[in-house]
């Protein structure tokens, strides 16, 4: 295996994590105005990822920097086609860190209402849109000889990639839903159990759809063992859900994504982003790839960063394991 190869497969690994943990961020964000009922439970919501929520998005941050390095020209297609839906979740995840940090800094309700509304907002918008980016990833763009994007805005906006952002959305908010579950105590967590449920069949459907879709548009065996295996994950989830086995459904949920998102990058292999105008303009981990010394260099500095950092995560995860409920706030603020 070249190491462009290595480094594919390695920023498939910091995707499949960032929407791990990301995901039930987003669905969290997206819960709290489908399951709190009062801006008291809203702030249970908010304080089970409020620990954790800027750590998750070091993944994404990873995740680019990465891409940049290691397959400029991918980086450089991508962020150029796709420039105003990333440029929408960009804005999305400053003003969703904004509204965690100032909503409890003033107890006015107009100001609490607002920046509640912007992080419901800000949390469902992005779960859209990538779905809605990485569909049309895998299904392909239009990209010329010079590997540039041709296409328009509109022509990201086909069915394939609506219906992987309609995936996105839900499964992320069932993964959100599992995790309140889990992490909530009272009336809000028999309530976490019983929408995740609910929300579970409808992502059952959308997804088994999109992933068949995926299958046999571009799938071969590895993808279907992925492709199975997040079906019977998210059976599974479901399942462990209606038995009130939180933990367990948090996990399949999380394989779900997992099996899900590796099932895209299995179907891309070995483009990283292909022409729908021509195959033979497809962006390859070949000719997009740094060279051989800068992935070297690249490959030490990932082999000692990134141990540190899923140290520290998982210990933060470990410190703030907790149940909360209503009863642990102090006041509605």
């Amino acid at each position: 295996m070249e190491l462009h190869d290595v480094w594919f497969v390695l920023i498939a690994v910091l995707w499949i994590g960032y929407f791990f943990l990301e995901g039930f961020d987003f669905g969290i964000g997206v819960l709290t105005k489908l399951l709190a009922r009062d801006r008291k439970e809203r702030r249970v919501l908010i304080n089970t990822i409020g620990p954790v929520w800027d750590g998750n998005e070091v993944w994404l941050l990873t995740a680019g920097g990465a891409t940049f390095a290691a397959f400029p020209e991918w980086y450089a297609t991508l962020f150029s086609g796709f420039y105003l839906p990333l440029l929408i979740i960009l804005l999305c995840l400053i003003v969703r860190g904004v509204a965690f940090e100032y909503r409890a800094k003033r107890t006015e309700e107009r100001w609490q209402t607002n920046w509640e509304n912007a992080i419901f907002w800000t949390s469902l918008i992005p779960a859209v849109l990538w779905g809605v980016a990485f569909g049309n990833i895998v299904r392909g763009v239009k990209i010329d000889a010079d590997m540039e994007y041709v296409g328009t805005f509109f022509d990201l906006l086909n069915p394939y990639a609506i219906l992987g952002g309609l995936v996105t959305l839900f499964l992320f908010t069932f993964h959100g839903a599992v995790f309140a579950a889990l992490k909530t105590a009272g009336d809000i967590r028999v309530r976490a159990r019983s929408l995740a449920l609910k929300l579970g069949l409808a992502t059952a459907v959308l997804a088994l759809g999109f992933l068949l879709w995926t299958q046999a548009a571009d799938g071969d065996r590895w993808s279907l063992v992925a492709l199975i295996v997040a079906v019977v994950a998210l059976v599974a989830a479901i399942g462990a859900i209606a038995k009130g086995r939180e933990g367990w459904s948090f996990a399949f949920s999380g394989l779900t994504i997992v099996a899900a998102v590796g099932m895209l990058f299995l179907t891309l292999f070995p483009n990283v982003m292909p022409s729908s105008l021509n195959e033979a303009w497809n962006l390859t981990v070949t000719n997009a790839s740094s060279t051989p010394y800068t992935l070297k260099i690249m490959t030490w500095c990932a082999g000692i960063a990134t141990p540190m950092v899923l140290l520290y995560q998982s210990w933060t995860y470990w410190v703030f394991r907790k149940r909360i409920g209503t009863q642990h706030i102090a006041d509605a603020h």
